[in-house]
């Protein structure tokens, strides 16, 4: 109510005096300004979108193509469009593709994603090691999402046993108290060739405790002395650090992440991930 009423007094106020205040506002020695990034486009624009993260530039140009840059001029991708696409829009962080066709009269969304090349060296494998198929899992122990994922995971390579194998990579989220302790517990695991069984062991917990950990690893064998000592060493320490920067520089914010060949798997029921498997292995011979 009471910004109506300004409103309305706002209405009310002379002619001068409105016109006097808007040549304060717009006094050109208070206006501040400076040209952040600028950089050429292939053809000419019609349309721009940016997401709200500040990572992608959609950019529709007058032959028909989208063109997806960084924000400092680096072109990711082209995609191409209908000649009659007039205007385009995107999801917050440029995962969706919204365009507006003037001929057809018509709205599209289009799903965006880019493929991400994993250093997978030192990372636990499941399943054939030299499996013409990756699946890279960026995973957090203490996720229940993650932990739901498991049988799913289990039956795709039940399915797939000379094509797939699984790689885990770690991403300890911060909500989680006891997901960053799992994961160097799950490296100091690795180092005495148990990865996969402290790995099973932690996803079967219903109730983290302080003690959760050591009495895993006591329930499947380590050598409790190497196992404390590895815990705290530099070298865990830092395999878990890459897992980290490998998961930012993959454009990973969330567990648990699935990549199929490099390629980013949105959906992750069985089906859709056993018709990824299918499209890699036709892909170029299922290349790695």
């Amino acid at each position: 109510m009471l910004k109506k009423i300004a409103f309305c007094a706002a209405l009310l106020l002379p002619l001068a005096v409105q016109a006097q205040e808007a040549k304060k506002i717009n006094n050109a020695e208070d206006l501040n300004w400076s040209v952040q990034a600028s950089w050429p486009v292939p053809a000419k624009p019609i349309d721009i979108a940016q997401s709200l993260d500040n990572k992608k530039v959609f950019i529709l140009t007058a032959d028909a193509k989208v063109y997806i840059f960084t924000p400092d001029g680096t072109q990711l991708g082209v995609l191409p469009v209908d000649p009659h696409v007039s205007a385009i829009d995107i999801a917050a962080r440029g995962e969706t593709l919204y365009l507006v066709n003037g001929k057809a009269n018509t709205y599209s969304a289009i799903d965006i994603s880019f493929s991400q090349k994993i250093d997978i060296v030192g990372a636990p494998v499941r399943g054939k090691v030299d499996a013409p198929v990756t699946l890279v899992l960026f995973s957090d122990f203490e996720c229940p999402w993650c932990g739901k994922l498991e049988p799913v995971l289990a039956e795709l390579l039940a399915k797939n046993p000379d094509k797939l194998r699984i790689v885990f990579k770690h991403m300890p989220l911060p909500m989680h108290s006891f997901a960053e302790p799992a994961a160097l517990a799950a490296i100091a695991a690795q180092k005495q060739g148990k990865f996969w069984e402290m790995h099973d062991a932690l996803f079967q917990t219903t109730n983290w405790t302080p003690n959760t950990i050591d009495e895993t690893a006591v329930r499947i064998g380590l050598n409790m002395d190497k196992f404390r000592a590895d815990l705290v060493s530099p070298e865990v320490q830092a395999q878990l650090a890459k897992d980290r920067s490998d998961a930012m520089a993959a454009d990973v914010n969330a567990t648990p992440s699935i990549f199929i060949n490099s390629k980013p798997a949105k959906d992750r029921s069985l089906q859709n991930l056993q018709k990824m498997v299918n499209e890699a292995l036709g892909s170029a011979g299922g290349a790695k």
